[in-house]
């Protein structure tokens, strides 16, 4: 009697990647070139119909969640910011608008909180206060970049848009994610996440800084510290002090961002947060 492999022993049913393969090797007649002879699992035209939606958010949801649990992902510092600003010494100043040429500051403050985020991380194991963004240009690069100077990982959780957009060469290739759901994709932003910091962006950073503040505000999510960077910028597109005169916010909601616009200071208030919190 031929012995079984060892994983055959640990676990008596036939393994699915090694059923995969089998069946490349079965004979080619009219009923194994069927749709329907194929296993479920390998047919991609069958995992897009419309009523496998539900399978796939699970599976958006599990991949990266299963990846940054094996490379041991225990806590997450996220950087929300606008793609489109540049670096300081990259587009020619005639191909920027006046304004995207000043918020290009912000890039190097980026750049600089990522990196010192990362030296922290690195002295405690490299686990903890991963830098986290979504992969992309402009302030997701610098946060990429700064990690990547500091020697150590970090995170892009990508999109896929109508305009191709590959992710930024900074991202740590084994943590690089690509999401057709936005839902889960903000979900993996917060899952994990010790500190938000969101820079000047556009309507994306929008999106991603009050999704995190309506879960904070309504106790769907942990306190943390939502950390902008950028006084002037903010309070030039937001007046939070007049939704808290009209009511639709309590004053109280106020506190749930603070204003900051260098790396020491965001790493300031992220040190002093079980205080302040307290």
């Amino acid at each position: 009697m031929t012995e079984l492999p060892e994983q055959d022993r640990s676990h008596p049913l036939p393994d699915s990647s090694r059923d995969a393969a089998r069946v490349r090797h079965v004979p080619d007649t009219p009923q194994t070139r069927a749709p329907s002879y194929q296993l479920a699992f390998t047919d991609r035209d069958f995992l897009l119909r419309e009523e496998l939606r539900p399978v796939r958010l699970q599976l958006e949801l599990l991949k990266p969640q299963m990846i940054m649990d094996e490379h041991g992902i225990a806590s997450t510092v996220v950087m929300f910011g606008g793609a489109r600003i540049p670096a300081p010494d990259g587009a020619p100043r005639d191909a920027r608008s006046p304004a995207l040429a000043e918020l290009s500051a912000y890039y190097t403050e980026a750049r600089d909180f990522a990196r010192k985020v990362t030296e922290r991380s690195l002295a405690q194991g490299g686990t903890e206060l991963v830098v986290c963004t979504g992969g992309g240009p402009g302030v997701m690069e610098a946060g990429n970049l700064g990690a990547h100077e500091a020697g150590g990982r970090s995170i892009g959780l990508g999109i896929v848009l109508p305009h191709e957009q590959a992710p930024n060469p900074y991202v740590t290739p084994d943590l690089c994610f690509n999401f057709h759901y936005f839902a889960i994709r903000k979900m993996h932003f917060l899952m994990r996440a010790r500190a938000i910091t969101v820079f000047p962006g556009g309507f994306g950073t929008l999106d991603e800084l009050f999704e995190a503040l309506t879960l904070i505000q309504t106790g769907r999510m942990a306190r943390i510290p939502v950390i902008l960077f950028g006084a002037a910028f903010w309070d030039g597109i937001i007046n939070w002090q007049a939704l808290a005169r009209a009511g639709t916010i309590s004053p109280a909601d106020l506190d749930l961002i603070r204003y900051v616009e260098t790396a020491e200071e965001a790493l300031a208030v992220m040190d002093a947060w079980p205080a302040a919190d307290a």
